[in-house]
C-alpha cells in the first residue's frame, strides 16, 4: 500500500489512508494499536509459542522458564483483553485453562516475522 498525491511519486511504506495524515500518535492509529498489543517484555515470545498451537499456562511456563508467573499472567490477560487470545477453561480436576490465538491474533505471525527480519539486518 502506498500513498500517492498528484505530482508526487508513491512513498513506499506509507499507507494510503486518511488516518496516516496525523501530527501526533492517536489511539485509533493502526500502528499504535499493533504496538499496544505487542507491548511489554515477553509478549512476542508468548505469541510465538501460541503460534505453534493452543497451550496451557503450565505449558507456556515450561516453554519460557525465565518468565515469572505474574508476568505471564499479565501478558495473557492483556492479550486476551485486546482480542489476540481466546481463553478456554476445560472441566475436570484440576480444571485446565487453555490459551489459543484468535484469527486476529494469528495475523500477528507475519508481523513478528517482519520485525525479526528487520532486526536481523542491523
Amino acid at each position: 500500500m502506498t500513498h500517492q498525491t498528484v505530482g508526487h511519486p508513491a512513498r513506499p511504506g506509507l499507507p494510503d489512508d486518511p488516518r496516516a495524515n496525523v501530527t501526533e500518535p492517536t489511539p485509533s492509529c493502526p500502528v499504535e494499536i499493533t504496538l499496544d498489543a505487542l507491548r511489554g517484555r515477553w509478549t512476542t515470545l508468548v505469541i510465538r509459542e501460541l503460534l505453534q498451537g493452543e497451550r496451557t499456562f503450565t505449558a507456556l511456563r515450561e516453554a519460557l522458564p525465565a518468565l515469572s508467573d505474574k508476568v505471564l499472567s499479565d501478558r495473557l490477560a492483556h492479550l486476551t483483553e485486546v482480542g489476540v487470545l481466546d481463553r478456554h477453561r476445560r472441566p475436570g480436576w484440576p480444571p485446565r485453562t487453555h490459551y489459543g490465538l484468535t484469527p486476529h491474533g494469528r495475523r500477528l505471525g507475519p508481523v513478528l516475522q517482519a520485525l525479526w527480519d528487520w532486526g536481523a539486518q542491523q
